[in-house]
């Protein structure tokens, strides 16, 4: 098990040589030495996922170094290997050692490219620091370093306003989650008086009961203790309320989104509440509260993505939507659905995120979808690849035979949630089946706005600069007579311009996603759902096998329904972008204020800036004009400048140089110095 060190290290040691070397080291070695990182760490974490997979490893806990002896807080650096850090370990290595070597294709013109690299490794390096953790302090330090590598990344291109915003923004919105983890740690202190995570979750049947002070009232002491923790996940995986920053992070470059919003980074809270599933287990109000939020962002989520026209943001939307079945399959007590996934979602939402990055590649770096079309013959493999997503994240299957990796997975989560037989376990459920209806739907829409259709590529902007500048250098400059504002008039659409396949080094790691997305359900679902026994898990996470028994037992409308719902998306999505394609204008002029409040994401964004954005700046004016200007400033250092400028303004005066003047002060001083005698 000590390979846990080289898995751990290599990606901080491959970030460090890249970052140092830099310019001077040059693209290449930084490149080779960082994706070489990760392949290595990569090969290491499988073998230890599949001796867990076939029973035959234990939970182990390596030693790194001592750490913190302060008191009585005392922890060391410690790796733990167990069922749930085996499962991490292989989603967060295997999805980025192909972002990096997809990021040699999609990254190839960057002058910054070691930069880049080294970001990309020390994100991943945080992110294991986060799932190896052994107790809260360390699992905190992976949490602020994944936060920030995400603010370097998405503020990659730092020359772009709106990169440098989003950037800022996705900081700021998970600081505010980030207090409530830090409330949640001290509690934990607080109460259990150790941060060690085994050592919280054998205490936890001792404080079931038990009631804590907080802002001026008493609360169950578990149930504030893993609402604050949760507060903290909201941050990180995007939940509704906290969820902003998501959607903006797309300013990144598209393989930052694969990693940050497939495998890892917005999983991050998942992981902590299914790690810490004693502790929310044993506060029923606690798990209410997950279950609630998790399918309200599930169907908010999901409503969005069926408006958007940026291919990335429609993805980055259903990310939202995914995360927010897993936080109420959790909420439902099906921990190990939730963690099934969590690993299902990160092959399919990796290839999707890569599959869109192909297309924008080939699109000039277009995103937006109303300027596809017909690009299923001119890049055929992305177009497959694309399609193994969607049947994926669609959940496309049938009962008892074959799906796809969603299939499983989002199955598994909906019957949990019908089968916990509570009153909010049904409204997750029906949230989870419209989002699912939705999903289906922008799903394809996507599909089929992009690869079907006519192509309309001559109304883009970018791809006319782009035809404009393929017939400006070098090519015969006799076609530029056939442009009119940059485009030529062919026929079809398609502006003269005639897109081409990403290269090999882009195509690989979508074919290797695409198994992934085809079998990663069918293979892994005995293990994951563990079929009542829980031999997988090994104790890594609260296991319900009355909870399993109870999926097994839904009527058979529960386990048809998401197959029924999918369908129906489909066909919608073929009715208004194939059969009948001037159906979505109309039906948008039909409903236009609904289409209004959800195409601007439920004014969210407006009504933060209402409530704490503007406010918060008209604060800080008033403290620098009035506070720091004004008061601050004009009695402090200016005013004893004005008094000092005023004093030598005098004497300079006096100094006139004049014997009799000199004398006249000197009477006057001797009279003074008298006067002062005599009166005393």
């Amino acid at each position: 098990m000590h390979s846990i060190l080289f898995i751990v290290f290599l990606p901080l040691l491959a970030s460090v040589i890249a970052g140092l070397g830099n310019k001077a080291l040059g693209k290449f070695p930084a490149k080779v030495v960082t994706t070489g990182g990760l392949f290595a760490a990569c090969l290491l974490s499988w073998p230890i996922f599949i001796s867990f997979l076939t029973g035959h490893a234990e939970a182990t806990v390596v030693p790194v170094l001592k750490w913190v002896q302060s008191g009585d807080l005392s922890f060391n650096w410690e790796l733990r290997v167990d069922t749930l850090t085996a499962v991490m370990l292989v989603v967060i290595t295997s999805v980025s050692a192909l972002v990096h070597l997809y990021s040699w294709g999609y990254m190839d013109e960057e002058p910054d490219q070691p930069r880049f690299f080294s970001y990309l490794s020390l994100f991943t390096f945080a992110m294991l620091m986060l799932v190896t953790a052994n107790n809260l302090v360390q699992m905190f330090f992976g949490w602020e370093g994944v936060g920030l590598a995400s603010y370097l990344l998405i503020g990659f291109w730092f020359r772009k306003p709106s990169a440098g915003a989003a950037a800022i923004k996705a900081f700021v919105v998970n600081r505010v989650g980030d207090l409530g983890f830090m409330l949640g740690i001290f509690g934990v202190f607080l109460v259990f008086g150790t941060v060690s995570i085994p050592e919280i979750l054998a205490n936890v049947p001792n404080h079931a009961g038990s009631t804590i002070g907080f802002l001026g009232h008493r609360f169950d002491t578990l149930t504030i203790i893993s609402i604050l923790l949760f507060i903290g996940a909201m941050g990180k995986s995007a939940q509704l309320g906290l969820h902003t920053w998501l959607p903006d992070a797309m300013e990144g470059p598209t393989p930052v989104s694969a990693l940050i919003h497939a495998a890892t980074m917005v999983t991050a809270g998942v992981f902590m509440t299914c790690r810490l599933s004693p502790l929310f287990s044993a506060s029923p109000d606690a798990m209410t509260f997950v279950t609630i939020v998790g399918a309200a962002t599930c169907f908010f989520a999901a409503t969005i993505g069926t408006t958007q026209w940026d291919i990335k943001r429609v993805i980055a939307y259903s990310t939202c939507s995914q995360l927010g079945y897993m936080f109420f399959a959790a909420g439902s007590g099906a921990f190990g659905a939730a963690m099934f996934h969590l690993f299902t979602h990160a092959f399919f939402k990796a290839l999707l995120f890569l599959g869109a990055g192909s297309v924008i590649h080939a699109m000039h770096h277009e995103q937006d979808m109303r300027y596809y079309g017909a690009l299923r013959k001119k890049i055929p493999l992305t177009y497959w690849a694309m399609m193994a997503g969607t049947l994926a994240i669609t959940g496309v299957g049938i009962v008892d035979v074959f799906g796809f990796a969603g299939f499983y997975s989002k199955d598994s989560i909906l019957e949990a949630a019908y089968g916990s037989g509570t009153g909010v376990g049904h409204f997750a459920f029906f949230m989870g089946i419209t989002a699912a209806l939705l999903t289906s739907f922008y799903s394809w829409r996507l599909v089929f706005l992009t690869f079907f259709g006519k192509a309309r590529w001559s109304q883009s902007e970018h791809i006319q600069h782009a035809v404009h500048d393929d017939h400006g250098h070098g090519h015969d400059h006799a076609h530029g007579h056939d442009h009119h504002h940059g485009h030529a008039h062919d026929d079809d659409g398609t502006a003269g311009y005639h897109p081409h396949e990403s290269p090999l080094v882009m195509l690989l790691p979508l074919i290797i996603l695409s198994m992934g997305a085809i079998f990663a359900g069918f293979v892994f679902n005995h293990a994951f759902i563990s079929e009542g026994d829980g031999e997988f898990w090994k104790g890594s996470l609260v296991f319900s096998e009355h909870l399993i028994h109870h999926m097994h037992e839904v009527p058979v409308w529960v386990k048809w329904a998401p197959f029924g719902v999918m369908v129906t998306g489909l066909l919608g999505a073929i009715y208004a972008y194939i059969i009948n394609p001037g159906f979505p204008a109309a039906f948008v002029r039909a409903i236009k204020p609904i289409h209004t409040f959800v195409y601007n994401k439920w004014f969210f964004d407006e009504l933060y800036n209402f409530l704490f954005v503007r406010p918060a700046f008209a604060l800080g004016r008033l403290f620098w004009k009035a506070g720091d200007v004004g008061f601050i400033d004009r009695f402090g250092p200016n005013g004893a400048a004005w008094v000092v400028v005023q004093g030598t303004g005098l004497a300079r005066r006096l100094q006139s140089g004049l014997l009799t003047s000199y004398a006249l002060w000197m009477l006057i001083g001797l009279v003074a110095a008298v006067s002062w005698v005599l009166t005393r």
